[in-house]
């Protein structure tokens, strides 16, 4: 059997999540918003610091939260849900069903295994949309964000990417609507999603942590938000004491800039956001607080720069402890972002 959905609109983008969830909200719910207003709606910006000697890399951050997809939705009132799937068999058969009958359906996997994917690290939080399936080639067909175009991907790499025998898995975690209803406007979804996104990164809500503390090893050291930072900041002060230190240092400093991340680890694109906000709902979102998250954006710009130079150098004490001050200040401008966005929204 093949069968693959013709009448979606894939319109590539800077990062996987908010670019598929951008073409999926416009598909089943007709709204037209931008890559980086999903991404806000969603309160997308986090800090996550993961680290352990099982993982490889051993120690990382990531800019971005764990559910940003089901947040936009949740704060748009749309009934989207993302479940996982420990059944292998089952998790296929689930979403081919989908597809089947006419639905795109989100997909999370680790990058490294899609065979359709010039990419060679992992990441196991790659979202994607499945389109249709050729059970004569034994191969996907999947919307990405890099390309417009299905991609055909190996039923055997779509597996293996959706639950890898080793690192961080998402479990075959889809994503369904439900139900296509908007049932929040544009100015209470934008009010939800900051809250929510303040609350996160003042640690008032700790569910980021809790989440991927689930999907990893419980000697795993894991802090988000602008605590994440902090930690971020005090293990890099200690780099040069370890081997690896240069190729953690080049390994973040690509997962800061380079990695579909928009640039500034997320932040440009939530400075964009906040833009639009400001325009939006400009009693709860100013121009300083716009000016503030684009400091910061360059602020984690700078930090992978400085990185790429410590990834040449990593038996300089002098390189580590620049970069840690850079996150120093980081965390001193993030802390003043959302603490005034606190006052505004509750």
């Amino acid at each position: 059997m093949k069968t693959i959905i013709e009448n979606y609109r894939n319109i590539p983008g800077q990062h996987c999540g908010s670019t598929a969830m951008r073409n999926l909200l416009y598909h089943y719910c007709d709204l037209e918003l931008s890559e980086e207003v999903t991404f806000g709606l969603g309160s997308g910006v986090e800090s996550m610091f993961i680290k352990s000697d099982k993982l490889d890399p051993a120690v990382s951050i990531f800019g971005r939260s764990i559910t940003m997809e089901a947040d936009a939705a949740q704060s748009l009132g749309i009934d989207y849900r993302e479940q996982p799937e420990v059944d292998n068999q089952k998790a296929w058969m689930d979403v081919r069903d989908e597809v089947q009958n006419g639905f795109p359906t989100m997909l999370t996997g680790d990058i490294f295994y899609l065979d359709y994917r010039d990419y060679k690290v992992r990441f196991p939080a790659h979202r994607f949309v499945l389109l249709g399936f050729d059970d004569q080639n034994e191969s996907a067909f999947v919307a990405d964000r890099v390309d417009p175009e299905p991609q055909r991907c190996s039923y055997k790499a779509l597996a293996t990417s959706r639950n890898p025998d080793t690192g961080i898995t998402t479990f075959n975690l889809w994503g369904k609507f439900f139900n296509t209803k908007v049932g929040n406007s544009l100015e209470k979804a934008a009010i939800q999603a900051l809250k929510r996104n303040v609350d996160r990164m003042i640690g008032k809500d700790t569910t980021q942590m809790e989440l991927i503390s689930s999907a990893v090893d419980k000697n795993t050291v894991v802090a988000t938000g602008i605590d994440g930072t902090k930690k971020f900041s005090e293990d890099i002060a200690r780099w040069h004491e370890r081997e690896d230190g240069g190729r953690l240092a080049k390994y973040n400093a690509q997962c800061i800039e380079k990695f579909g991340t928009g640039g500034g680890n997320f932040r440009k694109m939530y400075a964009t956001f906040l833009d639009w906000a400001h325009h939006l709902l400009p009693d709860i979102v100013n121009k300083n607080i716009v000016s503030l998250a684009e400091k910061s954006a360059s602020g984690w710009t700078e930090l992978s720069d400085l990185l790429l130079s410590a990834s040449g150098n990593p038996e300089s004490k002098d390189v580590w402890n620049h970069a840690a001050k850079k996150l120093d200040q980081i965390a001193d401008l993030e802390t003043e972002l959302f603490e005034k966005l606190s006052l505004k929204t509750g």
